[in-house]
């Protein structure tokens, strides 16, 4: 009866973190990371932020994805539990002081704020290995056209 108890209990948030969750358009998710400070961070593009969180959740901010090491990736930008977030499994740096799921709703500023400290790190936008492989180096004004924006397009080099 016990373990009834606890399954009723894991459905009851993942349904309450599923009802506010959001999957971004690209203008309206572009707007919200340049109203947060995050063109021109760290030398990072709106069109760096934007190509990265296309590949890593589709903009979906209820997107989980589980890795093989037994870690998992949380939110819109895919934060790791081993490194960034606490989910109660894996252990955990939880560099920002926070738990996993309240990357999976609608109100970005905490991953927003997660995120910079991840930018901010050593490996900058190579955190990602998505950023690395589909946004380094490319065009990445595509990410804004028709967005009705103003904002930096140039990237900054890869950090080595």
């Amino acid at each position: 009866m016990e373990a009834w108890g606890t399954v009723v209990a894991i459905l009851a948030t993942l349904m309450v973190a599923t009802v506010d969750a959001k999957i971004y358009g690209r203008c309206e998710l572009a707007m919200k990371l340049d109203k947060a400070g995050l063109n021109g961070f760290k030398g990072y593009t709106i069109g760096d932020w934007m190509c990265m969180a296309h590949y890593e959740s589709g903009f979906d901010t209820s997107f989980v994805d589980h890795n093989p090491d037994g870690s998992s990736e949380y939110g819109i930008f895919q934060l790791n539990s081993a490194w960034w977030c606490d989910n109660g499994i894996t252990p955990t740096w939880n560099l920002c002081h926070m738990d996993c799921r309240d990357l999976l709703n609608r109100h970005l500023l905490d991953d927003i704020l997660c995120a910079k400290q991840v930018v901010s790190s050593k490996k900058g936008m190579t955190a990602w290995d998505s950023w690395t492989k589909h946004c380094y180096g490319h065009d990445l004004s595509e990410w804004l056209k028709g967005c009705n924006m103003r904002v930096k397009i140039d990237s900054k080099k890869m950090n080595s």
